[in-house]
């Protein structure tokens, strides 16, 4: 089922015709501690995740050092309320130079580490670290600067859409192809925190593919497993989740981010759904043929004479299916067997 769209990230062939794509979302949920961070590596690995995403910026390079008017989170309903955004920032950022024994330890077991960069001093840093693709996050789809800066690497980008609307979609995949993007992945997603099921609009999916010829996939904040496993369903070949160790341990995205053993699950039952698409089919599978049997046909059910009439006292349609289909009980219905027939005998057509 592989197609045009299929791009390969770090040897790894992302398209439909493959397994979902995993990808643990770091973020802050290292609390400012390279230990955890590095656990929280391990636990992904572990879990079975396939790809580690890391974020690369400073506060500097998000915003300014103030605390008032829009530069301070006022919004009640906001996991971060009462701070501001420098503050966040800081508390959110993975130090640059912890990227480097981040992406080793991720590499020695075995998954694809790279970064979502913020402005241009990130990229050339990620570049430096030899990262084999890059994000960009929904609040920066419309950095087209952005954009192009990094398309012009000429490695495959992964783009999420959350609140872009679809000429926004149109100008940014236009920046990152025209800039030298050929490998591009789109990422539905909905920007906040955490998101509910029915504010996924995963429909959309197949409709971005066919309008951009791209991969498309999920980037989740919704809790739990299903809203990614029906993702898969209607045609996502990446799934982003953020990850933590434990949600009540803290940390700036612990609310909206999986656990080990989910992580776990979702590796698992991802691919289950991946699987389970196939293909269009109908009749007998390969698999099936040992279960034939268990269907009804038609069985004479008391001893016959040479030249007894057939009737539905002496045939009845039971399990097993080995003799004539349930269909042509009408067409034998009053016909004499040429022979003695046995009970528990398979109908067949020799019988008359």
């Amino acid at each position: 089922m592989s197609d045009r769209t299929e791009i390969r990230i770090a040897g790894r062939v992302v398209g439909r015709g493959h397994p979902p794509f995993i990808i643990a979302e770091m973020s802050g949920n290292h609390n400012q501690s390279l230990e955890r961070a590095l656990e929280i590596v391990e636990a992904a690995a572990k879990g079975g995740a396939h790809a580690l995403k890391l974020q690369t910026y400073t506060p500097d390079t998000m915003t300014l050092d103030l605390d008032e008017r829009e530069f301070h989170i006022s919004d009640q309903n906001s996991l971060w309320a009462g701070t501001s955004l420098y503050k966040l920032y800081a508390e959110a950022c993975t130090p640059w130079e912890w990227h480097k024994p981040i992406f080793a330890r991720a590499r020695e077991l075995g998954m694809i580490p790279f970064s979502t960069p913020f402005d241009d001093s990130a990229v050339d840093f990620l570049e430096g670290m030899d990262v084999p693709c890059y994000k960009i996050a929904s609040f920066e789809n419309t950095d087209l600067p952005l954009i192009r800066r990094v398309a012009a690497t000429g490695k495959p980008l992964i783009i999420s859409t959350g609140m872009a609307k679809l000429s926004e979609l149109d100008e940014t995949v236009r920046a990152a192809r025209e800039a030298g993007c050929n490998e591009l992945v789109l990422l539905k997603c909905t920007s906040s925190y955490p998101a509910s099921a029915v504010n996924s609009n995963i429909l959309t999916l197949p409709h971005l593919r066919e309008l951009f010829g791209c991969e498309v996939g999920l980037s989740d904040h919704t809790m739990g497993i299903g809203v990614a496993v029906a993702a898969v369903a209607v045609g996502a070949s990446v799934i982003e989740k953020h990850f933590t160790l434990d949600r009540s341990a803290g940390g700036v995205d612990s609310a909206f981010s999986m656990e080990p053993a989910e992580m776990g699950q979702l590796v698992v039952e991802t691919e289950r759904a991946w699987q389970a698409l196939g293909k269009v089919s109908y009749g007998v599978t390969e698999t099936e043929k040992a279960s034939i049997q268990f269907r009804r046909s038609l069985y004479v059910v008391q001893d016959l004479k040479v030249g007894e009439v057939l009737t539905h006292e002496n045939v009845r349609a039971i399990r097993p299916g080995l003799g004539l289909p349930i269909k042509y009980l009408d067409q034998v219905l009053g016909r004499a067997v040429k022979q003695d027939v046995r009970r528990g005998t398979a109908l067949n057509w020799d019988m008359f």
